[in-house]
């Protein structure tokens, strides 16, 4: 007997088979969504799965979350064991996994991008909204090329001069998703220590402040909060958060978690629910964003 989908279902997969409609990571996404619920409906767990493809019940975890992409016997043995045997709708599946593991722009710095950060940047291109919160350094995509190359140098002391101009170069080329026609919205909230710790010297910081100030200033989609010293303790402290919206409904939010040596991606209810409630109250607690213009120029002031 065939897996039986509901409607939605079909037209969330259907949907996009347009290759103008969301991202490869988008569809990676998507995929592994349906692909979990046709697991669940069948009563198959992840073990099961996993074997079926010759691999883990780990495997299985990261092709549902959209961790890594689809090789093509994996993904007709999968729909073999979830009972979707019917012609048109596996090549439907076989269509959206051939553009979900279309190479995205970012893999062209594969020589120095980590595996645990690419997903990262396939999320940002395809994020309607980013929320963060910063304890130490500006977000990557408000960082100008002089304070990323400061702050690069500082994460990797031994790397030669070349890598680290690759790593300042993909830093930059994300940035643009912030002048795209239809940019996401961006909404920082910053620790004022991120702001008053100098890297790269006084005019490299200098500059930075003045960029960040004109791109406040210049981009409605930009909003940026300070936390002053004052706010004191609060749930986040020492921990930078940054959680993505996607446009399509079918996607859960994506809570990131960067540490010294990898990412963290959360992505159940639960805790989607506990670090919102988290950044609803860092921004409650932050100045407001009209505040941050005159913070931001008091600050070059003392630094001319």
């Amino acid at each position: 007997m065939t897996a039986m989908m509901r409607p939605d279902d079909e037209l969330s997969i259907g949907r996009y088979l347009d290759e103008n409609q969301g991202s490869p990571t988008v569809r990676r996404i998507v995929l592994g969504a349906q692909l979990r619920k046709l697991r669940q409906a069948c009563g198959i767990s992840r073990e099961d799965a996993g074997r079926t493809i010759r691999g883990s019940h780990a495997k299985i975890t990261r092709l549902e979350r959209g961790q890594v992409g689809f090789k093509h016997k994996d993904l007709v043995d999968l729909l073999t064991l979830y009972r979707v045997l019917d012609p048109k709708r596996r090549e439907e599946y076989f269509e959206l996994a051939r553009q979900a593991n279309v190479a995205g722009w970012w893999q062209q710095y594969n020589d120095v991008l980590e595996d645990w950060f690419e997903l990262h940047i396939g999320l940002e291109e395809a994020a309607a909204l980013i929320r963060t919160y910063q304890v130490q350094f500006l977000p990557g995509l408000l960082q100008t090329r002089s304070y990323a190359d400061a702050v690069t140098r500082l994460g990797y002391p031994n790397e030669p001069d070349a890598k680290i101009e690759r790593l300042v170069e993909l830093r930059i080329q994300r940035q643009e998703l912030l002048s795209r026609p239809e940019p996401p919205q961006l909404w920082a909230v910053l620790d004022e220590a991120v702001l008053r710790r100098t890297f790269g010297g006084a005019e490299v910081m200098r500059a930075q402040l003045e960029h960040l100030l004109d791109v406040v200033e210049r981009m409605p989609h930009v909003t940026v909060q300070v936390a002053p010293f004052s706010v004191g303790a609060h749930a986040a402290a020492g921990s930078p958060i940054s959680i993505l919206r996607f446009p399509e409904p079918e996607l859960p939010d994506k809570v990131y978690l960067e540490q010294l040596t990898g990412g963290l991606y959360l992505d159940k209810q639960e805790e989607i629910d506990q670090y919102s409630a988290v950044m609803d109250r860092l921004c409650t607690a932050a100045d407001p964003p009209e505040e941050t213009q005159n913070f931001l120029k008091r600050l070059i002031g003392r630094l001319t």
